[in-house]
């Protein structure tokens, strides 16, 4: 066997290591929040994510949602907020089927800011949940209404 041949199986055979190795790994890390995800109220979502700690309202997040969204199936949110050590920002829609959309986790030197789209079943608040690394919870809300068949309904 020539050596470009050999080098070329070793590589394969690394790479599937890799890949099997991977694919075993990557799940166990994930922290996945099965019963919060199933919730079908918000109460639901929040004591699945909180375990019913108290949420303070708080004008140190900043929560950028259009009043209308003309179409419910990409409403553009933006959070951010001046608040210390944030663990983790949840977005959750209060009228949605499954009111939580998402939860994002930081690292200790990130900044808590984000962007992203969300999908909204009918008109409800959007609820953002900043967790810091002490403990406690704040929030903010905005309502939005998505338009109907383009039209605001």
């Amino acid at each position: 066997m020539n050596t470009p041949r050999r080098n070329f199986l070793k590589n394969i055979l690394a790479t599937g290591g890799a890949l099997v190795l991977g694919t075993a790994v990557l799940p166990s890390m994930a922290d996945w929040p099965d019963v919060a995800f199933q919730a079908k109220t918000t109460d639901e979502a929040l004591m699945a994510l909180f375990s019913g700690k108290d949420v303070q309202d708080s004008k140190q997040i900043t929560l950028d949602v259009p009043e209308t969204a003309e179409n419910g199936a990409v409403v553009p949110v933006e959070v951010s907020t001046s608040l210390e050590q944030v663990e983790s920002i949840a977005i959750i829609v209060e009228n949605n089927p499954v009111p939580l959309v998402s939860q994002f986790n930081f690292t200790e030197n990130s900044v808590a800011w984000l962007k992203t789209r969300i999908k909204m079943a009918k008109k409800s608040d959007v609820i953002v949940v900043v967790k810091t690394k002490d403990g406690n919870l704040y929030s903010t809300r905005k309502s939005v209404t998505v338009a109907k068949g383009g039209c605001a309904g």
